[in-house]
This record gives C-alpha cells, structure tokens and sequence, in this order.
C-alpha cells in the first residue's frame, strides 16, 4: 500500500499529484510536490517545487517546470524520472514512505471529465 500525505487543494488544471517527505542536506524536514498539469493550447507540463507551503502564493514558479509538450506519455515519463529520483534521496535519507508512480489511467479521468465539461 501507499500511503499518500495530504497536498495541498488540487489547483485547477493540476490532473495528478504526488508528496515526497524527506530531509534536505542540512537534515531539516523537506516536502516535494510533483504535478502533472494541463495547460493552454494542449500543452502537458510537469512540475517539482520544493516547500511550496512556505511560499506566498499557490502559483507555481516559471523555474518549477521540468517539462512541457504535447504528448501525455512525455509528460508521464518526466513526472516518474523526477518522482523516482526524489523518492530514491528520501529513501537513502531514511524513509520508507512509498509513492506509486503517474499512471496514464489517473490522467485519462480528469482529462476527459476537464474535455467534456463534467465536474
């Protein structure tokens, strides 16, 4: 099982969302956050901030994008590089919080709900 730590509230677009908790190199706690979003003109892009709850805003940063482009797989392959690597620090750090990786079934539903017009 995976557990998963509460996020913060899905902001619109956002399709998919992981937390990784782990320590940065002066061993305080660090949370990350990886999204995969939807954006104007079909574009897929994925982020990665870390401590995004000490921020000001809920927006996330030009800097916080690993990727951008219009293949969902593309977009998948980032997320799971990024998460996988993430998840790989904070298990060397100690922590055996597991995190399942981005599917493309978890993307498919909110897109087609988001495409169609559904809530």
């Amino acid at each position: 099982m995976y557990p998963c730590p509460l996020v913060r509230r899905t902001r619109a677009g956002r399709f998919a969302e992981r937390v990784v908790e782990g320590r940065d190199d002066a061993g305080v706690a660090e949370r990350i956050e990886i999204w995969i979003e939807r954006k104007e003109g079909g574009l897929w892009a994925v982020g990665r901030a870390v401590n995004p709850q000490h921020r000001p805003s809920d927006e996330p940063r030009q800097d916080d994008y690993l990727f951008e482009g219009y293949e969902l797989q593309d977009a998948l392959d980032a997320a799971n590089g990024a998460l996988e690597d993430d998840v790989s620090v904070s298990e060397g750090d100690g922590s055996e919080v597991r995190q399942p990786p981005f599917r493309r079934s978890e993307v498919l539903g909110p897109l087609e709900r988001w495409f169609f017009g559904r809530r």
